[in-house]
């Protein structure tokens, strides 16, 4: 496996590679972190009306853009397309996907105003979270989430980064392995964390989920564990983010926040559904054990319960033999 791909490297194609598949705002958005400053204009043009800039051409888009066409084209390759006539494609069927939104998108898009009803409200957060979770599902790398799959359900221990809204996902994605039988840990204090990084190795496995992929708290241990030989996951909104600078492999959601919903559910939501596609893959590659595990897992839980048969024999029993 090739080490340390440079940020947004991963499926990102290439000059002479073929028209990349799903939305190319999408891949563009994720991006914007990583990209100079004279090209995130272009990407800027580009996002502000996908349709306007599919009709332009490379010299008026630079214009707009306020840069030079060797800048448009630099910008293309940045983003996984070989010229400028792929860009010009790309934007004109992204933008023809959105006006297929565009009775769902005039009720429910922009952030939450003082003006707004709750329906309104419920109606905004809704749309955007299904937004998130359809467009985090058509830009995942399938080939990278099998190379994923298939680190974690070989390694020999599991260490899982990430602070604050992450850390919760962390958390998820360490309960459902450990319930498999692997050997998994979740650190969400940033030095527990690199302690724990410290002592990885080749043949393990450091996963950090980060939505900006710019969070010191979770970089840092993956940073630790990349240089310690361990095999490296991030997942992220932002492919080309800090974080991915570390990263083996890369798995990318597809959330559009707003002002008001910084750091809203819908990041989390869909952090979760990768968790979810990662988890069942590995569980999958030992369907017999993990579906032992997991029923001998919810058995002795559901014990616990007030009404379940076991406990009522066992607090039969005990009145019995009183």
């Amino acid at each position: 496996m090739t080490k340390r791909a440079r940020p947004g490297a991963a499926g990102a194609g290439g000059p002479g590679s073929e028209p990349l598949t799903g939305d190319v705002l999408v891949r563009i958005r994720g991006l914007v972190p990583s990209l100079q400053p004279a090209e995130q204009r272009v990407a800027a043009v580009a996002l502000s009306d996908p349709a306007a800039a599919a009709r332009l051409s490379s010299t008026a888009l630079a214009e707009q853009a306020r840069t030079s066409v060797t800048t448009v084209m630099r910008f293309c390759r940045a983003v996984g397309l070989a010229n400028y006539p792929q860009l010009r494609l790309a934007l004109a069927g992204a933008a023809a996907r959105e006006d297929a939104h565009s009775a769902e998108r005039l009720r429910a898009s922009g952030d939450i105003s003082e003006q707004d009803t709750l329906a309104q409200i419920v109606d905004k957060i809704i749309y955007n979270e299904a937004r998130a979770l359809e467009e985090t599902g058509a830009a995942l790398d399938l080939d990278i989430l099998e190379l994923a799959v298939r680190a974690i359900a070989n390694a020999r221990r599991i260490d899982v980064f990430g602070v604050g809204a992450s850390g919760f996902v962390g958390q998820d994605l360490h309960q459902k392995l450990h319930r498999i039988g692997l050997m998994a840990f979740i650190w969400t204090d940033a030095h527990a964390a690199l302690t724990a990084a410290a002592l990885l190795g080749k043949g393990d496995v450091a996963v950090a989920i980060s939505h900006s992929g710019a969070t010191v708290d979770t970089v840092d241990p993956l940073q630790a564990a990349a240089e310690r030989g361990a095999t490296t996951i991030a997942i992220t909104n932002f492919a080309g983010s800090l974080l991915t600078r570390y990263a083996d492999l890369v798995l990318t959601t597809a959330v559009r926040e707003m002002p008001l919903r910084s750091g809203s559910t819908a990041s989390r939501i869909a952090q979760l559904a990768v968790i979810d596609c990662l988890f069942v893959g590995v569980a999958q590659r030992s369907y017999d054990r993990a579906s032992e595990a997991l029923a001998r897992t919810f058995g002795v839980v559901h014990q616990r319960r007030p009404h379940s048969p076991s406990r009522r024999t066992a607090a039969n029993e005990a009145n019995e033999q009183q």
